[in-house]
């Protein structure tokens, strides 16, 4: 199930939400554990493996050079000190927005790669994570959902349904 199988490409902003102080902790954390040698600083080495423990993929390089633009220089090499690197990891981690989960949602629920849901995609799913939901209900959900009314829940549809609000109803 991976996201190359998702037939959109748009992308939506998510409303900007801050750091968490957990999320705070937890990038000083990964700055700590991968200063090696207890320097008070990272290299661009230390950085990217702290980029991997906390996002999970190693940056390119484009990407270590956006962080290092700011950088101090010690020695002839650009480096990074707890303050600064918690200041762009916290804006990378505030930028990874509430979209990416709902495609991942989406994906799980999509098992054939098609880039929508059948009923029998979502009944598959809601067995597994929510075998109590009565099936009348599931049917009823997944028509609301499926607005132009063609037994597919397309991602857009899907997405809607993610975001949607009882406050927008108002």
């Amino acid at each position: 199930m991976s996201a190359s199988c998702l037939p959109f490409g748009q992308t939506i902003v998510a409303p900007p939400r801050g750091v968490t102080e957990q999320e705070r902790r937890m990038i000083a954390a990964a700055f700590y554990e991968y200063d090696s040698g207890h320097k008070g600083y990272l290299n661009r080495e230390d950085v990217k493996v702290a980029t991997v423990s906390l996002f999970g993929y190693k940056p390119s390089k484009f990407e270590v050079d956006q962080v290092f633009r700011n950088a101090t220089e010690v020695n002839g090499e650009h480096v990074l000190e707890l303050d600064p690197f918690v200041k762009v990891m916290s804006s990378k981690m505030v930028a990874q927005d509430k979209d990416e989960e709902i495609r991942q949602v989406f994906l799980a629920f999509d098992t054939h790669c098609r880039g929508f849901l059948t009923l029998d995609d979502l009944l598959r799913a809601c067995s597994l994570v929510a075998p109590h939901i009565p099936r009348h209900r599931m049917e009823a959900a997944f028509r609301e959902v499926d607005s132009d009314r063609d037994s597919r829940v397309s991602y857009r549809d899907f997405e809607y349904m993610m975001k949607y609000s009882l406050d927008d109803r108002m």
